[in-house]
């Protein structure tokens, strides 16, 4: 397996989606250079930047094009490590991961603070994962369980003190909370209004909720995609945005994975320290908010997971989840080595 650094763009995008991507790992892991507070210039990918549309309407946005660029079948296992994993198959409620993978992160957390960032529900996350080890965040970002803190993060009003399910207290942060009667309201007439269209599936992920189009057949798809459209018309504190076979609206506020992680870091006492280095592993759209943060506040490296270049503000790409597990396996390799 080899980190590639060398594509005008690198492999793989959309969450995480539960906590944040923080590794503390010392700076000689990966050249990550502190003097000055930048990272290697050589490092760096030169990528074209888009700027996102604006949806208004269904057919000429460019959502049902979209869809149909999103429908070759793949299954695809991994999200965000470091601070995130995510699973995505044809059958979305398959295992979350596999023991193996399952089994790389609990080594990983033995060793460095990890989290998983997800775009499902924090608790659907850790029913999937099963991990006590981690620090979870569910909903992209705005459903986030982190260690309890003297940090400014923990006076934050959307943070409220909790106990998780071994009855160790945790802080609770919820920036979207107002949202949820609206969000619930949303899920009850996508249910109804999508009932009658064979495949179709709506999840509720407590602070937004996703309408999966992957066992729809796609002469459906326009009407799935137009119905949706009309019922986020009359919520304008709602947004909707696209994923892989799958429409997801959510809250209108300024949060995301980027923030998520910026959170936990400062949760966990690791903001602004020159001896730790963060990586965030991800394969989604939205990991690509987390990339953008890490590489503005030189944070530490982003890498993103696919087999194909895609855009991206990752610094690295690796190709799959197994490139992924070798690379965990890696870093506890060299922590044990490091401690020797």
């Amino acid at each position: 397996m080899e980190l590639k650094s060398n594509h005008s763009s690198p492999v793989l995008t959309d969450p995480i989606p539960v906590n944040n991507s923080r590794l503390g790992i010392h700076s000689n892991l990966l050249s990550y250079q502190q003097s000055g507070g930048s990272l290697s210039s050589g490092k760096y990918m030169t990528i074209p930047r888009k700027k996102p549309g604006k949806l208004e309407d269904v057919w000429s946005n460019g959502w049902l094009e979209a869809m149909r660029s999103s429908s070759p079948p793949r299954k695809r296992l991994i999200k965000d490590k470091d601070f995130t994993i995510e699973a995505a198959a044809d059958d979305f409620d398959i295992a979350y991961c596999s023991w193996m993978m399952r089994s790389a992160i609990r080594d990983v957390a033995k060793y460095f603070p990890t989290a998983i960032i997800s775009g499902r529900s924090r608790d659907k996350v850790y029913e999937l994962v099963g991990l006590t080890e981690l620090y979870y965040a569910g909903s992209h970002g705005m459903d986030i369980m982190g260690p309890v803190s003297h940090a400014e993060s923990g006076d934050h009003p959307n943070c409220i003190r909790s106990t998780d399910q071994q009855g160790k207290e945790v802080n609770l942060f919820q920036p979207a909370r107002e949202f949820i009667p609206m969000i619930d309201e949303v899920l009850k007439t996508l249910v109804e209004n999508t009932k009658d269209i064979k495949g179709a599936n709506v999840e509720n992920h407590k602070f937004c909720t996703s309408v999966h189009y992957r066992n729809v057949e796609e002469k459906n798809w326009p009407t799935i995609a137009q119905r949706v459209h009309d019922i986020l018309k009359d919520y304008p504190r709602l947004r909707l945005t696209h994923g892989r076979k799958v429409l997801e609206i959510r809250p209108v506020i300024d949060w995301n994975k980027g923030k998520a992680v910026e959170f936990l870091l400062e949760s966990l006492g690791l903001s602004d320290r020159d001896d730790v280095l963060a990586i965030y592993i991800g394969d989604d759209k939205t990991d690509e908010d987390a990339f953008k943060v890490f590489r503005e506040r030189n944070l530490g490296y982003g890498i993103l997971v696919s087999s194909v270049p895609k855009e991206s503000n990752a610094f690295f790409s690796v190709r799959d989840p197994s490139e992924v597990k070798k690379f965990l396996k890696a870093l506890v390799t060299w922590k044990k080595f490091e401690k020797a």
